[in-house]
């Protein structure tokens, strides 16, 4: 039975020819599912491993904005579930090739019983045309970034079950609906001020947190409000958080580790994982001034303020077609395990902005929980992480190991004497149980994992 609590490890001993360092404080994983996105379970690597940033892969095309109340510059799109629906909302819009509007911004939806076949429903609210025959849902204050959720805080009411954000250099409107189809303003008066709203601001309920969180943009210098516009420095994510929607507080900018270099962030993309909802996991959209090219990156936080950043795109302006141009290649909002797809995890991203046919929303899938791995060549190198306090009988990995390639676990006690080794792991699965060579009594302890991988990525971990 391994010790059931400690409070700090605080030896150093020698296995072999690594030494293996307890002066961490413990981490409180208990038996939740942990992603390898950052730094924080890791004390320490070596030899040849490193974290790996995974581009998802392209997939088909999704949805096109061909309607004449939508249009080459819709956009700002965000998926969500609810129950076995998945909603969208976007903005329609339109400009000619000398990029003038050619009609107002208008709100829209669409459905999916699968989130890849989408359907327009004709709702009859809004005359477009002459006709009713569309999917508008919105064409009063706040079309140009109006930014939907589905609120899963249980305390809401039925007519308040979805919200949104939207508004301009004045701030932010608040707005709900009990359907996700009619919508209302909670208040004439902006929610949030301090900041620069041309840009998709969002909101949602954090239900790890029990609160709601909202990310949106700023600028580093400068002023922008609804009387001066005359921004500086870069633009940059500042967050809030919320009890009831309304009344925001704890306004913090966003910050990175030492060296992380400033970039303009045009949108940030931020969501809870769903699967490990104390993760908040973020697709920035990096913005280049002189050729206004834009490609989505990725970062992690714990806490929803300090994010590691990474420094590749996820999605390249070159993937797989049609990005290479004014900003035509955004992450949207929203990811999932869709139906019978339970190994991955679809995001979607806009293509063809700007261009004379209509834009595109495309599918991409990464693998479950597989963002980011712990990557090792064919030299191998090993991961010890910090002391984790941890709740289960059992240790389960999400892992590929390649041809010729091993994965073997090691598990040490605060004395730093080794309690435990693994077979040795080869193959690929996303939730596989360790099968032990050595075996520990695990139950409720506290143990540091040491990894040693060769031609093999590790992406997730729990104990159960």
């Amino acid at each position: 039975m391994l010790p059931a609590r400690h409070c700090l490890f605080i030896a150093v001993v020698f296995v072999g020819n690594a030494s293996l360092t307890l002066a961490d404080q413990p981490v409180d994983v208990g038996s939740r599912l942990e992603l390898f996105v950052d730094d924080h379970l890791i004390s320490k690597t070596e030899g040849d491993v490193v974290q790996h940033l995974v581009r998802p892969k392209p997939e088909e095309v999704v949805f096109e904005t061909g309607e004449s109340w939508e249009g080459n510059t819709s956009g700002y799109y965000t998926f969500f579930r609810d129950g076995d629906l998945y909603r969208m909302i976007y903005r329609g819009w339109q400009h000619d090739e000398q990029k003038k509007a050619e009609h107002k911004e208008i709100t829209c939806y669409a459905e999916s019983k699968d989130g890849r076949t989408w359907v327009k429903p004709k709702l009859g609210l809004f005359e477009w045309e002459g006709s009713k025959d569309n999917n508008i849902v919105w064409m009063e204050i706040g079309t140009h970034n109006f930014t939907a959720f589905r609120d899963d805080n249980p305390a809401t009411s039925k007519e308040a079950r979805f919200k949104a954000f939207g508004g301009g250099r004045g701030g932010l409107i608040a707005f709900q609906s009990p359907d996700c189809i009619h919508w209302k303003v909670i208040r004439d008066k902006p929610v949030i001020t301090h900041g620069a709203f041309d840009s998709q601001n969002l909101a949602f309920w954090d239900t790890d947190r029990r609160e709601y969180r909202a990310y949106w943009r700023f600028f580093t210098k400068g002023t922008t409000s609804q009387k001066v516009w005359k921004p500086g420095g870069f633009r940059a994510i500042r967050t809030a958080t919320s009890k009831d929607f309304i009344k925001w507080e704890s306004e913090a900018d966003l910050t990175y580790p030492k060296g992380t270099p400033d970039e303009h962030l045009y949108t940030n993309a931020i969501q809870k994982y769903f699967r490990a909802p104390h993760l908040f996991l973020g697709f920035p959209t990096r913005y280049e001034s002189k050729s206004q090219q834009v490609e989505p990156i990725f970062m992690a936080s714990r806490d929803g303020v300090h994010f590691k950043r990474y420094k590749d795109a996820v999605v390249p302006r070159t993937a797989p077609k049609d990005r290479n141009h004014n900003r035509s290649n955004y992450m949207t909002w929203g990811m999932f395990q869709l139906p019978g797809k339970s190994k991955e995890i679809a995001v979607y991203a806009t293509e063809n902005y700007y261009e004379r046919t209509p834009g595109r929303i495309r599918r991409f899938t990464y693998r479950v929980d597989g963002f980011v791995a712990l990557r090792s060549g064919t030299n191998g190198g090993s991961v010890l992480t910090k002391p984790l306090k941890y709740k289960g009988q059992q240790l389960r990995l999400n892992y590929v190991v390649n041809n010729g390639g091993q994965l073997t676990v090691k598990l040490y006690d605060a004395k730093g004497q080794q309690i435990g080794q693994s077979k040795p792991i080869t193959g690929d699965a996303v939730d596989a149980v360790v099968d032990w060579q050595q075996a520990p009594k695990l139950s409720n302890g506290t143990v540091q994992l040491r990894f040693e991988l060769s031609n093999a990525d590790l992406y997730s971990m729990r104990f159960q």
